[in-house]
């Protein structure tokens, strides 16, 4: 087998124009990772940051970009029990996505959704395994509960809008014009804000008949945490997985106390191998058969050949996007 592989390269942080095709050693896997062939690998805003100079992969982990692929698994590391060579899978990785081989633990591999193509799966593991996390792990989002999600067409807002209505919860979204308001009610939202003409303080206010929301699921983070404050109802959880309008806020103690207002969030990288493991396994049981029945299924707005990295990183930045973007090998 050929030792050598093509992926995107970085050799200094900047614009998307720094992502440039190399070739370099193909990765081998260790005692419990896996090698998959990749097919596609999803882009994430987690990318850009990257690019940029702003997020560092962790200690051992790939310095290629790209947190989410789907392909066949062409080799297995010694300790590895639950995959076979020639098994289709979509994965979490901890970098090293845009590539033509991708090395990642065997134990954050699921399969690829019956029905489902190597693009769509591709789309799946980083925006699934965050929303899991935080949506209900740690925002308990119950059914005929009302959660606020921002961003409602991102690769985030389209999982979390389909999530939350598959498990029996009210879902509301933001998101700019009206086009992507309706591409929001399309994907099963019950009620869609126009951020740029709408306050939706106000809004969440009107559609809750003054109650408040439940949990607010944030990308946005700076100047809306107040604000999402205000929106929240007695006993409100507030999720805070994006720092898009900056990473500092000003806000009211006082908000807190008087509504038992419960504030978390996280990073999914930087979290452990357990707890990823964790993960994928409430995702295979709860979530993928939803998937396979057609219930839950993610808008794909753009593919891109793997040489044309740039221009899937330009889309991003442009966010005129709805739904995920897919590099292909």
């Amino acid at each position: 087998m050929n030792t050598l592989h093509r992926h995107v390269r970085i050799d200094r942080p900047g614009a998307p124009d720094v992502l440039q095709l190399a070739e370099g050693p193909r990765p081998e896997p260790g005692p419990n990772e896996v090698l998959i062939a990749v097919a596609a690998a999803g882009v994430n805003r987690p990318d850009v940051l990257q690019r940029m100079g702003v997020y560092p992969p962790p200690p051992g982990a790939s310095p290629i970009l790209g947190l989410e692929v789907a392909g066949s698994v062409i080799a297995i590391g010694r300790d590895v029990e639950q995959w076979r060579v020639g098994d289709a899978v979509c994965a979490l990785t901890p970098g090293g996505g845009y590539a033509e081989y991708c090395v990642t633990p065997a134990a954050h591999c699921l399969p690829v959704p019956a029905g489902y193509s190597m693009i769509e799966a591709a789309a799946l593991p980083e925006t699934a395994f965050t929303v899991w996390g935080n949506l209900f792990r740690r925002g308990r989002l119950a059914a005929g509960e009302t959660v606020l999600i921002h961003g409602g067409t991102s690769g985030i807002g389209s999982t979390a809008i389909q999530f939350a209505k598959a498990f029996g919860a009210r879902a509301l979204a933001t998101a700019r014009g009206a086009d992507k308001c309706a591409a929001c009610l399309a994907l099963g939202a019950d009620a869609a804000i126009d951020y740029a003409r709408q306050d939706f303080v106000d809004e969440v206010l009107r559609l809750t008949a003054g109650r408040g929301v439940d949990v607010v699921l944030d990308i946005v983070g700076g100047d809306y945490t107040a604000r999402n404050l205000a929106a929240l109802g007695v006993d409100g959880r507030l999720l805070l997985v994006g720092f898009q309008r900056g990473t500092t806020a000003t806000i009211d103690l006082t908000a807190i106390m008087r509504k038992r207002i419960v504030i978390t969030g996280s990073m999914l990288r930087p979290q452990t191998h357990d707890e990823k493991a964790a993960l994928a396994q409430a995702l295979r049981a709860q979530v993928w058969p939803l998937i396979e029945s057609g219930r839950i299924r993610l808008p794909i707005a753009a593919c891109f050949p793997l040489a044309q990295a740039a221009d899937a990183h330009r889309l991003m930045e442009s966010s005129q996007h709805i739904g995920k973007i897919v590099l292909t090998v």
